[in-house]
């Protein structure tokens, strides 16, 4: 029996960012491929600022040619950051990269997350509308999780978005404890799917916290400098839509615009493609030590009624 061969896919959250070593970025997938199993084979092929669109053009086919058995596909947040949001694209980009790994038969990994804006302690006006792009994201995410059989986690709850303990300095990425966290809770999901075979990792942290010092140095350089980016990108839409949002809620009409969310989601379902199950290859369950899913990727309809709460 070969080793299991993990690849992690996405944007900053997975590269590690917030869990740093002497090696550079860790993160909740490298903590977690230990409990998969002795020798298994982890690829982490995640960057930072990575959209779907990276994830579905540059880092599935990397994927896919090392034949992975569990793949884990997280992202979706920078896609909301940027002013060229579009659920009906991310919901087609997700799709197909969902169906691309369910056709070589491998199990996905998946997660819904927390809203940037909640996260930043934006103003109410500014965080609105990136929490409904967010639960937007999440609301396809776990629709499509659905429609592929994967192993999802929702990791958009409060409890461990209020521990300020398990976040980086920067409010967006956790930190060790944080990441720590995330690999525990994926690793509960897996084992109960009979994806795991070694320990579950640990929640104690290997290394100090940052010091406060270090911490502002962080958000006096790299922090400025993400703050930047998005400012350029995304802030003169983001304007925009917090008037919006000021002008519905003067009128009592705010929820008009959580109710144009929720068709824009139901629709970009909808126009997704009918996929045939996608064919597991034989002996690949053998090989891998994987047991075959409990539902055939594509082979459950698409839940159109997923709202946006």
């Amino acid at each position: 029996m070969r080793p299991v061969r993990f690849v992690a896919l996405g944007d900053s959250l997975t590269e590690g960012v917030g869990d740093f070593t002497e090696d550079g970025p860790r993160g909740w997938a490298a903590l977690l491929a230990p409990s998969l199993g002795a020798g298994t084979e982890f690829t982490n092929l995640a960057v930072s600022g990575a959209q779907t669109r990276d994830v579905l053009e540059r880092q599935t086919p990397a994927a896919l040619a090392l034949r992975p058995d569990l793949v884990a596909v997280v992202v979706g947040v920078n896609d909301t950051l940027r002013h060229t949001f579009d659920i009906h694209a991310v919901a087609a980009r997700l799709d197909q990269v969902y169906a691309a790994c369910a056709r070589e038969g491998a199990t996905l990994l998946t997660a819904c997350l927390p809203d940037p804006g909640a996260m930043l302690g934006l103003p109410s006006a500014l965080a609105a509308p990136l929490a409904r792009r967010q639960r937007a994201v999440n609301a396809v995410v776990h629709a499509l999780s659905e429609r592929y059989g994967a192993v999802h986690l929702d990791a958009s709850d409060g409890g461990w978005i209020a521990d300020r303990a398990l976040w980086s300095a920067d409010r967006l990425h956790p930190g060790e404890r944080g990441h720590r966290r995330l690999a525990a809770r994926f690793h509960t999901l897996l084992t109960a799917a009979g994806h795991t075979t070694g320990r579950p990792p640990s929640l104690e942290p290997e290394f100090p916290a940052p010091t406060r010092t270090a911490s502002l140095l962080w958000l006096a350089t790299a922090g400025t400098a993400w703050v930047a980016r998005r400012c350029r990108d995304l802030l003169p839409q983001l304007l925009r839509l917090a008037l919006d949002e000021l002008r519905h809620s003067a009128r009592g009409t705010g929820a008009d615009l959580d109710m144009a969310a929720s068709a824009a989601v139901a629709a970009a379902l909808a126009a997704l493609p009918e996929r045939r199950p996608a064919r597991t290859p034989a002996g690949a369950h053998a090989l891998t030590g994987l047991p075959p899913r409990a539902v055939l990727p594509g082979s459950g309809p698409l839940d159109l009624g997923v709202g946006i709460s």
